[in-house]
């Protein structure tokens, strides 16, 4: 893990995970977080605790980053079967 902190007000508490030279996730507006910067994190290891958002419903900021640059993250999760 890269970040995990609340000094970039616009994502509240953030999470960032790099996963290789190219990919990196973010994680924000974060109720609390649950791992330290610089921790190893594990596929499927819980993360934080999610906020909410002006009206009290959950909400969570998430972005897939490659090279720096934001892409669509359906292109990088698993399918979901249904």
């Amino acid at each position: 893990m890269v970040y995990a902190g609340g000094r970039i007000k616009a994502y509240g508490r953030l999470i960032v995970i790099k996963h290789d030279g190219h990919f990196i996730t973010a994680y924000g507006n974060n109720r609390k977080l649950l791992v330290a910067e610089g921790a190893v994190v594990k596929q499927g290891e819980t993360i934080a605790e999610m906020g909410a958002d002006a009206n009290g419903n959950a909400s969570l900021k998430f972005e897939v980053r490659k090279d720096g640059k934001p892409v669509d993250p359906l292109a990088y999760l698993p399918n979901r079967p249904g």
